[in-house]
């Protein structure tokens, strides 16, 4: 890997720095201060004739506007719901920073995903950006304010916001940013977008970052503009925006936090419902996930005769991952033999032996930063044992009547889970597992629960730009919510037998099963699997790995 500069210096700077003092406990005030020691190591040349040398002689870039993303129209109807609930607002919605993996190398950017969801962009753009959903009218006085209309334009069906884009632009080729700047540097990172070609994209107008201060500042006061921010996502600007709020005499401390609360929660629950884009792309990510689930069985051979076996299964998903989509929607569990009952066991340095089962949990995460979320428990030779078979089973039929239960109408959300637990304390009743003289009833009541010491994790969560979607809803818009159109959920029950677990059958020890699909209601109602494509029954499973090892 190529190393870093570092930041770029002034032109009056000189070709090199004075040397520090060999002492370190010489606490001279001369001595180079630690934030810029990473010049050091640096062998970027500095002279006037190598700055002007840089700088010319490049051919003239392309012409032309991208077209406009087929996100935007979705994007904008999302901007204009959440606006519709903040009259009069200024609403800040960063894209977040970089984050710094080790000293001079971040991580692999990703947008903070109430700004992909109000964007409409995905893969890495766009670090530092800044969504600001500028009110096109005050807000109404306190104390005149409607539900029905909270200002005449939402009361006349029309915009309540208008949507700015501030991020940083390409900068010329003549600036040292060009060639110095191992973040924002095109010949470090490639070209970067102009305003122009953003606006073009995405529908929205754009402006530099510098403008943003200004920006967050006009108007802002108590009586005139109010102002929130999704406060997690960076946390710079939610620095400025409270140095705005008290210039402006606006809410501080617990009130600040109150609304800017209040404006996470509307964004999450937002996507709690997807749209037509939304559940296309969710699609694509399963489709994707299939994929990789099936280079990741055609590598069990090799796996098996790895002493990493589950890093090969990981490392087959993650390249499909890449090619196919953005990445890894979550780190993926490769879990073999009693690995399955740690569930989130991501270590994956085990061993893949013969006759054991393989827990994979797994999802593409596509450009537009959509990810599935599938879990299949494999069997290494192609073929379930007799134990096996009866413990998956028992973990279809819960999933099933789970799905089954998703169907009926008025269905809660955590009703899907209680149709599964219905199966699962049953199952355990049938094989002598729950206490004496409890039953699967006793178990299911809120003062039981016994069978929860083989399932302890729920059955369902959102699904969508998040593995664990719209996680700052409400319990009552969530869990307590009835299932509607657009909703995306999983399904996934599962039984897990520690190696020492005392209170089961030797025969069980060691075994985990889970099973996970990923669930769509369509616009009529109707509940369907996004992953029915994904073999999932006994035969299936058993002829899709046979297949694929043979």
């Amino acid at each position: 890997m190529t190393q870093t500069p570092n930041a770029p210096s002034s032109p009056s700077a000189p070709d090199a720095a004075p040397a520090a003092s060999s002492d370190p406990t010489s606490g001279s005030q001369d001595s180079q201060p630690l934030a810029e020691r990473v010049s050091n190591r640096s062998h970027r040349p500095s002279s006037r004739a190598f700055r002007d040398f840089i700088g010319s002689g490049w051919g003239s870039r392309p012409q032309g506007l991208p077209p406009r993303a087929d996100s935007a129209p979705w994007a904008a109807a999302r901007r204009e719901a959440l606006g519709a609930l903040f009259p009069g607002e200024r609403l800040v919605i960063p894209a977040g920073p970089l984050r710094v993996r080790n000293n001079d190398c971040d991580y692999r950017f990703r947008p903070h995903s109430a700004f992909a969801h109000l964007t409409g962009t995905g893969t890495d753009f766009e670090p530092d950006a800044v969504l600001v959903l500028e009110p096109l009218s005050p807000a109404p006085p306190a104390g005149q304010e409607t539900p029905e209309a909270p200002d005449a334009r939402q009361a006349d069906g029309g915009p309540t916001h208008e949507a700015v884009l501030y991020f940083r632009p390409r900068a010329s080729r003549s600036s040292e940013e060009f060639y110095a700047d191992s973040r924002y540097g095109e010949l470090w990172v490639g070209v970067r977008p102009s305003i122009e070609e953003v606006e073009a994209a995405t529908g929205v107008r754009c402006a530099p970052i510098d403008s943003l201060p200004d920006a967050l500042a006009k108007d802002a006061g108590a009586g005139a503009v109010q102002l929130r921010i999704m406060a997690e996502a960076d946390e710079a600007v939610t620095s400025l925006v409270m140095e705005t709020r008290q210039a402006a005499g606006l809410a501080l401390g617990q009130e600040a936090v109150e609304l800017d609360s209040r404006l996470a929660e509307a964004a999450s629950e937002l996507r709690l419902r997807k749209d037509q884009w939304e559940v296309d792309q969710l699609q694509a990510a399963v489709d994707a996930t299939k994929a990789g689930f099936e280079d990741l069985i055609r590598s069990i051979p090799r796996a098996t005769g790895h002493w990493r076996g589950e890093r090969v299964l990981e490392g087959a998903f993650a390249a499909v991952a890449r090619q196919e989509g953005n990445g890894l929607g979550y780190d993926t569990i490769a879990a073999a033999g009693d690995h399955a009952n740690t569930l989130h066991w991501i270590s994956n340095d085990g061993p893949v032996r013969p006759g054991q089962l393989v827990l994979v949990d797994a999802g593409v995460e596509v450009d537009s930063l959509y990810t599935a979320d599938v879990t299949r428990t494999i069997p290494v030779d192609g073929r379930f044992t007799e134990v096996q078979r009866r413990v998956y089973q028992a973990v279809l039929d819960a999933a099933d009547a789970a799905f089954a239960r998703a169907g009926e109408p008025g269905c809660l959300f955590k009703d899907v889970h209680a149709a599964a637990m219905e199966v699962i304390a049953a199952r355990l009743e049938e094989w002598g597992l729950l206490p004496e003289g409890v039953s699967a009833a006793d178990s299911l009541a809120p003062e039981g629960q016994y069978h929860r010491r083989w399932m302890v994790h729920g059955t369902c969560h959102h699904l969508g730009l998040d593995v664990h979607d719209c996680a700052q809803a409400r319990r009552e818009m969530y869990m307590d919510a009835a299932l509607e159109p657009g909703m995306c959920f999983t399904i996934e029950p599962g039984l897990y037998f520690r190696a020492d677990d005392l209170l089961v059958p030797a025969e069980l020890r060691g075994m985990g099963v889970r099973i996970e699909d990923d669930i769509i209601v369509r616009p009529d109602g109707r509940v369907e699997r996004l992953t029915q494509g994904i073999p999932r029954t006994i035969e299936e499973v058993e002829a899709w790995v046979s297949g694929l090892i043979a």
